[in-house]
């Protein structure tokens, strides 16, 4: 049975664990982008979570460049929020101390590293150099597949995009429904109207600390064999598995579908 926006929104609704249907619709990511267009984006969140208007939410983070903003925002709501980290076994080291260090210093109780399966791994990249030939295929084993079954516990989660990084990121909205399964599963964007200054404000602050590989020339930090260096005046994310036709993981969708941005882009305030 198909759910109602109403029902999106209703902090008191009680969902039937049985239904099969679509936890939320395109009609109930519309509404409530039109509800919080405008809203400062602690305020939606705070509203989010302690009315739980998008049910059992995770943060996924990558733990990156700019992780350490939405972590903190959502800290400051509920540091038990589940964080969900891809630990796909590439990572650089300074990334992995990173985490460590933001966990402890936020405060975040509820942190969750997802591996691959082993069995998968074994069978398909034995000896860890897939991503040097397959690197969609590596992202599938190592990210997609252990992050798509963690997520099927959520309603909804959290992703720290930013329409500035890159040109697949420009036209998204705060609220979307997460297209990688049936589940209809609410992916929402807090940051996604915040530019550079403004994190680098918020970042200074709060005294987080930045990410040890930004101040090396790393803007976008992946896992380590396909993340490098990035130019001045180059895209953030040039970086990422450059020299190959690939700007995301695929986790997240590259381009939209036009009936969605069609639907969606119009309620996109961008606050800036």
């Amino acid at each position: 049975m198909q759910q109602s926006p109403s029902r999106a929104i209703d902090a008191n609704r009680i969902r039937d664990r049985i239904d099969t249907g679509p936890r939320f619709t395109e009609a109930d990511a519309v509404r409530l982008n039109r509800l919080f267009r405008g809203a400062d984006t602690s305020e939606m969140l705070e509203t989010v979570l302690r009315e739980q208007m998008a049910g059992d939410v995770a943060l996924v983070s990558s733990f990156g460049a700019e992780s350490a903003v939405l972590l903190h925002l959502v800290a400051q709501v509920d540091p038990g929020v589940p964080v969900l980290f891809l630990e796909t076994g590439k990572h650089f080291p300074e990334t992995l101390a990173y985490r460590d260090r933001l966990v402890e210093q936020i405060g975040l109780t509820n942190l969750i590293n997802l591996t691959p399966d082993a069995a998968e791994l074994a069978a398909k990249d034995a000896n860890g150099l897939r991503w040097s030939f397959d690197p969609d295929g590596c992202c599938d084993i190592r990210k997609v597949r252990p992050l798509e079954q963690a997520l099927l516990r959520y309603d909804a989660s959290f992703t720290g995009r930013k329409a500035f990084q890159a040109s697949t990121r420009a036209t998204l909205p705060r609220f979307e429904i997460d297209t990688s399964d049936a589940q209809g599963r609410l992916k929402i964007n807090p940051l996604i109207d915040w530019n550079a200054e403004r994190l680098a404000a918020y970042i200074a602050e709060h005294d987080l600390p930045p990410h040890p590989l930004v101040a090396q020339g790393y803007p976008s930090i992946g896992c380590m064999p396909c993340t490098s260096k990035v130019a001045p005046g180059e895209d953030p994310r040039s970086g990422r598995w450059r020299g190959w036709d690939k700007t995301e993981c695929g986790i997240h969708a590259a381009v939209q579908t036009p009936d969605h941005t069609v639907q969606l882009a119009p309620d996109f305030d961008p606050g800036l």
